[in-house]
């Protein structure tokens, strides 16, 4: 019965956390985030360190089914660690625009760093807007509130396209 609470549980939270994480899963940073004790993964994008959890969740249902409750205890506590790490991660994300100072081509590397936090707020602002604009009951509201999701979306294009130059000119010079 507990176990099927924890689980439950550690499901919502994995839940939440690809929530949080979805701004920034798909942008890479300069070096591996985490322990190797923590995440085998030595990825330097979020989603693959949250797909390693998502894994190890599965891991721990199959262990609760098959009754091993030595494995079920281990992966419990490894997961919920991991589901920190992550959590810290993301809230911290915004510290690290000076991640690169150490590089050659580290002004391109902070151009790109704040460029993907633009673009992550962005789309955070972009998500609120289009929540609002639903919710909305007065037709003039609902107006406004599409003309400010119409002009996020343009800001948000010229974003991807900015970081898609910064992510060229990086890569000719690391050629």
């Amino acid at each position: 019965m507990k176990t099927r609470i924890l689980i439950e549980t550690l499901t919502g939270h994995c839940a939440a956390l690809r929530e949080q994480l979805a701004p920034l899963a798909e942008h890479p940073t300069l070096t591996p985030r985490f322990d190797r004790q923590l995440f085998r993964c030595r990825s330097a994008k979020m989603g693959d360190y949250l797909q390693e959890a998502e894994h190890n969740l599965a891991a721990l249902c199959s262990a609760v089914d098959a009754g091993e409750t030595e494995k079920v205890a281990w992966l419990a506590e490894h997961l919920v660690n991991q589901m920190a790490a992550l959590s810290r991660e993301a809230a911290t994300w915004q510290l690290r625009s000076h991640d690169s100072a150490h590089l050659y081509s580290g002004r391109l590397h902070r151009q790109l760093l704040q460029h993907q936090e633009y673009e992550r707020r962005l789309v955070e602002m972009c998500q609120q807007r289009r929540q609002q604009w639903r919710d909305a009951q007065q037709f003039d509201t609902q107006q406004r509130l599409a003309r400010e999701v119409t002009a996020l979306e343009g800001r948000l294009s010229r974003c991807r396209e900015a970081l898609d130059k910064i992510e060229r000119r990086i890569a000719r010079r690391t050629r």
